[in-house]
């Protein structure tokens, strides 16, 4: 397969983080590279989906209640779940 060159630069971090990379994988920096353009076409041809009225007026429900601060944290909601978890569990009888 033949190869085309090109000539890129990279802000340094990006560099930094392509170079650690490709050491940890005993790899050359361009074929690091080269998966990473890879996955971004293949990223980028994900086609965007059109919501539904009733998604849309479920998303405009869910924006006005987070400005109305009606809304919880991932851990409250967790913490809820584990409870609720808990109190449906029943202990054995003890004679």
């Amino acid at each position: 397969m033949s190869k085309q060159h090109y000539i890129i630069q990279l802000p340094p971090t990006i560099g930094r983080q392509v170079n650690r990379t490709a050491r940890k994988q005993r790899r050359q920096p361009s074929d690091v590279a080269v998966e990473a353009i890879k996955q971004y076409f293949t990223l980028s041809r994900i086609p965007e989906e059109i919501p539904t009225q009733a998604e849309l007026r479920a998303i405009r429900s869910g924006e006005a209640a987070l400005k109305r601060g009606d809304s919880i944290t991932l851990d409250e909601l967790r913490r809820q779940e584990v409870m609720a978890r808990r109190s449906r569990r029943t202990r054995a009888k003890v004679s």
